[in-house]
């Protein structure tokens, strides 16, 4: 019995001294109505709100461009590195792994791929015989027009809540952030995670 009143007391206690400060006193939480606490999850203001919404965004586009590649029997990772062969033809998977961050043994999957459906080619290297040099095919070429218009079916849908000048001054902002986190331009973060 002297266990209960114990208890009972302790419980008291803390919620006592759980308290809300407001304008004119402090008050319980329990006194507090739920519409006056804020609500659980991110702030909607401030620097956390800005992260949190870039998060959400970016995830979106990220998810509409993967839509748009999947009738193309592409991953955003086969585009990426379609683009950065296309950038410079003729680079070892090295070059090319190191460039985007990924594991070249992720790296010689991916050109597995793309070179069992035509994409890619792998020539011997005629300055270094060790390595191979990654070049489109012809039909890579063609899949990679069809990539750029993709993506822009993606940016058309996904930007079309702003107008161009907004949309101008969205893409300055964000050019600014990735410049200051070393974000390597038209490389896209998520290579890192590839394999690992």
């Amino acid at each position: 019995m002297g266990e209960q009143r114990t208890t009972k007391r302790r419980a008291a206690r803390s919620a006592a001294s759980t308290t809300v400060p407001t304008a004119t006193a402090t008050v319980p939480t329990a006194a507090v109505p739920a519409s006056a606490q804020p609500p659980p999850g991110p702030p909607a203001t401030g620097p956390a709100h800005v992260t949190f919404v870039l998060t959400q965004v970016g995830a979106l586009a990220a998810m509409g461009f993967a839509e748009q590649l999947s009738p193309l029997g592409l991953t955003p990772a086969h585009a990426g590195l379609l683009r950065a062969v296309a950038a410079e033809p003729g680079r070892s998977q090295q070059a090319v792994a190191t460039e985007l961050g990924v594991l070249p043994s992720r790296l010689v999957a991916l050109v597995d791929e793309l070179e069992q459906d035509g994409l890619l080619e792998r020539r011997r290297n005629p300055g270094d015989r060790r390595h191979h040099a990654l070049h489109l095919t012809a039909e890579g070429e063609v899949r990679l027009v069809e990539i750029g218009k993709a993506a822009l079916r993606n940016a058309d849908a996904y930007l079309a809540p702003l107008d161009a000048k907004e949309q101008d001054v969205l893409g300055r902002l964000l050019d600014r952030l990735a410049a200051a986190h070393g974000l390597a331009p038209g490389v896209h973060p998520g290579f890192r995670a590839l394999g690992r």
